[in-house]
């Protein structure tokens, strides 16, 4: 980028639930909610609206004015509701499909047409991200993460401390650039690192050339093709250096049924705009 803020943002709201999915009868769910549970759809989970209407608002807030949704082939109710409910006019909402599941950068895969060789934003579609982490990676001059911090997540989240091991930790250099990502770090890992210890929630600021890394990238151990693997790809085969933007502000996350009331609680008189 040269001086212009990022203006496109793609939310990858594709994926099966599978965690979500799992039946939890301890969890307090709504009818409502236990149908959307048991289909997987976290970013239509319905609160006072359903949890994208969050999201979506977020990222107007911050800024864009772009948006792609990236969604399953079967996924009419979505559209429906945001071309016939709650047509938006803060942004440009596309949607792209991602035509089976197959991973995070294959998913990526489908919002190419939407970026158009321009730079744009990538985040999780079952996290409710900081408005202020939106607005601060937008503004970086190349391509770029928010590191969040642990004690943060820990502290201003849903995220219990049995949960955090299962998010990758950020690694710097000296000037703040990406130097490293651990996967699944165990707690003598967290011990050894320096404070603060920083997070990757998904939150990516990627210009073009992220799409063949995406493309060059094997299938992982898990069977899927992985955005972290195309991110390491695109540092060492194409000189890509990715800034990390540390931010003292959680992430709220809607994977679990058991999520579901405490992300009812947060969002309670919570105000959407679209």
């Amino acid at each position: 980028m040269t001086g212009r803020q990022c203006q496109k943002a793609v939310i990858l709201a594709a994926g099966l639930g599978s965690r979500m999915r799992r039946a939890d009868e301890t969890a307090s769910l709504s009818a409502a909610q236990r149908r959307a549970a048991a289909d997987g759809s976290k970013a239509m989970m319905p609160f006072a609206r359903p949890f994208l209407d969050y999201v979506l608002t977020s990222l107007a807030d911050a800024g864009f004015r772009e948006i792609c949704l990236v969604v399953r082939p079967q996924a009419a109710e979505v559209r429906s509701y945001y071309i016939d409910v709650a047509s938006p006019n803060r942004f440009k909402l596309d949607f792209a499909v991602q035509s089976e599941p197959r991973g995070t950068a294959h998913a990526t895969l489908a919002a190419e047409a939407f970026a158009a060789g321009d730079s744009f934003v990538l985040i999780n579609g079952d996290n409710l991200y900081p408005t202020e982490a939106l607005a601060q990676v937008r503004t970086l001059e190349g391509c770029g993460l928010v590191g969040f911090e642990r004690d943060a997540m820990l502290g201003d989240s849903n995220v219990a401390a049995e949960r955090i091991t299962g998010f990758a930790v950020v690694c710097r250099d000296e000037v703040g650039d990406l130097n490293g990502i651990i996967e699944k770090p165990s707690q003598a890992t967290l011990d050894s690192l320096p404070r603060p210890i920083l997070l990757s929630m998904n939150c990516w600021l990627f210009d073009r050339d992220i799409f063949a890394s995406c493309r060059a990238i094997k299938l992982s151990s898990r069977g899927e093709f992985e955005l972290p693997d195309a991110v390491l790809h695109c540092m060492a085969a194409q000189k890509k250096r990715f800034h990390v933007v540390p931010c003292r502000r959680g992430v709220w996350d809607l994977s679990r049924q058991t999520d579901v009331p405490q992300i009812s609680r947060m969002l309670d008189g919570r105000e959407v705009r679209l």
